[in-house]
């Protein structure tokens, strides 16, 4: 297991979940629980690509 991933188990054990409880949860439900107050959620995809090509890293392909 990677340290990102034990720092998310031990995160959710802090949350009162069980191991098992976190590994059946879906991405969605982590971000629920984890998300602070008036924190905007993530991009969409639509929206990442949107900025991708709106704002491209220097050098990059179109």
């Amino acid at each position: 297991m990677t340290e990102a991933w034990a720092s998310r188990l031990r995160l959710a054990v802090g949350l009162g979940l069980t191991p098992g409880a976190f590994w059946k949860l879906s991405i969605a439900e982590w971000q629920a629980l984890t998300r602070m107050p008036g924190q905007a959620p993530p991009l969409s995809r639509a929206e990442f690509d949107r900025l991708s090509r709106d704002w491209p890293d220097e050098g990059a392909r179109a």
